[in-house]
């Protein structure tokens, strides 16, 4: 391989790493605009029984198709990768809008295996550095990291409230779909600077 296909091939990497970040960043944003124009659902996974589930799956899809086809620098790396693709197309094949008890239970647990994997890749995969960091490498750090727990957060806040809160006065604010935005919203980030969209190395 010369040096030309693999600097276009490192161009190519990085455009995929932007697209995926902002892809995660996009779905909130497609909900939340749909549910201030006609209601806001309960959470992003409600949206599958309204007219924008099409949008819904396929970006679920698009982001399950790159994390298949992600290649890191170890085998931990590519599992990593193999495991989201499988976690998001079950959140996108088994809706939560479904009647039965196990598709809905399936969609649950593939959502929080997906968001914990992704904050995997943000506090654990991208952290690393091979010989000395630069200081913008040191500044992306501390945003991966940033992201990574704010991903952890609101998977914890959403078991919580599942658990303790879910028939208080505090589902009116329909905290899961705030929860599940900002945990997409942090992934989007991630991913984004990953591409090296932001925070780049000086030449």
């Amino acid at each position: 391989m010369d040096e030309k296909t693999s600097s276009k091939e490192l161009v190519s990497y990085l455009t995929l790493r932007k697209v995926v970040g902002v892809l995660g960043v996009l779905l909130p944003l497609l909900c939340l605009g749909f549910g201030l124009y006609h209601s806001l659902e309960d959470s992003i996974s409600d949206y599958y029984g309204t007219s924008v589930r099409d949008l819904f799956v396929g970006i679920l899809f698009a982001i399950a198709w790159f994390m298949f086809t992600y290649k890191g620098y170890e085998r931990k790396d590519d599992l990593a990768g193999d495991l989201a693709c499988f976690f998001a197309l079950g959140v996108a094949l088994f809706p939560t809008t479904s009647a039965r008890l196990w598709i809905r239970t399936v969609h649950f647990v593939c959502a929080a295996a997906l968001l914990l994997v992704l904050s995997y890749f943000s506090l654990r995969l991208f952290t690393k550095t091979g010989g000395s960091p630069t200081p913008q490498k040191l500044q992306r750090n501390k945003v991966y990291r940033v992201c990574g727990w704010i991903m952890l957060a609101c998977i914890g806040s959403i078991l919580f409230y599942y658990l303790f809160l879910e028939e208080s006065a505090l589902a009116a604010l329909k905290p899961v779909f705030w929860l599940e935005s900002f945990a997409l919203w942090a992934f989007g980030v991630s991913w984004t600077i990953k591409g090296e969209m932001l925070l780049q190395d000086k030449p």
